[in-house]
């Protein structure tokens, strides 16, 4: 599967939302919202998966503060993920490749809650991309994984979630350290999926995981010791 390519048929374009964009970026962060499994219609301008994140985006923005970091989310053509179209990674992949116009090629970490999470770890194959960030993510069974090799991944679910699987984030985690990633599973006690409930957790937590993986702090010591780890293996890629 190649991503950005209009393959699938889709309509209009994939938007990128900057939110901050200093005059020479050294690195970036594309945070993506999550949607449906289904839905060909556009999601809203003032949809409340894309609100969702604008927190993540403030708490991302303190942590990065004083370094040259560029931020921006992406406006999905559709709300749904859609089967083998898989319209949310095309547009993550169209983000990407517009940031890099915008911001040049440096490196970036994916930030995404649940379809936006899939679209993250489907597209962190691409060559800017270093590192991962999946809330609550997406990870049926069966999601490929040999594009993780190389890349730091960082996937943090609640135990309360019942929207998308714990224990599915957890086996992806797996498989990907089996094919070459640097991985990381945390579990946030009480967590749900709309990342209300202890909000100030996801939100802290996110921000200090993507500056260490920009290596401008330091990562919080139980995902610096995962990351550390030597990768399992190699697993044929999915």
């Amino acid at each position: 599967m190649t991503y950005g390519d209009d393959a699938q048929g889709g309509d209009g374009a994939a938007t990128l939302v900057p939110y901050a964009l200093p005059e020479r970026p050294a690195a970036a962060v594309l945070l993506l919202h999550g949607g449906r499994a289904e839905g060909l219609e556009p999601p809203t301008r003032w949809n409340l998966p894309g609100a969702r994140m604008r927190p993540f985006v403030r708490a991302i923005g303190r942590a990065t503060a004083g370094h040259p970091v560029a931020l921006a989310g992406v406006r999905y053509r559709h709300r749904g993920w859609n089967g083998d179209r898989q319209d949310a990674a095309h547009d993550a992949w169209r983000a990407l490749e517009a940031l890099r116009e915008r911001a040049g090629a440096v490196p970036v970490v994916l930030v995404g809650h649940s379809m936006g999470g899939r679209a993250a770890l489907r597209v962190a194959g691409h060559p800017l991309v270093g590192g991962v960030v999946g809330l609550a993510p997406w990870c049926p069974a069966g999601e490929p994984v040999g594009q993780l090799a190389g890349r730091r991944l960082v996937l943090l679910h609640g135990d309360r979630d019942r929207v998308t699987d714990p224990a599915e984030s957890l086996t992806l985690a797996d498989r990907a350290r089996a094919a070459g990633a640097l991985a990381c599973h945390l579990t946030v006690p009480g967590g749900d999926h709309a990342m209300l409930r202890d909000a100030g957790i996801w939100h802290a937590t996110t921000a200090r995981v993507v500056a260490g993986l920009l290596r401008l702090a330091p990562l919080p010591p139980d995902v610096a010791s995962a990351l550390a780890a030597p990768a399992a293996g190699k697993e044929r890629p999915g």
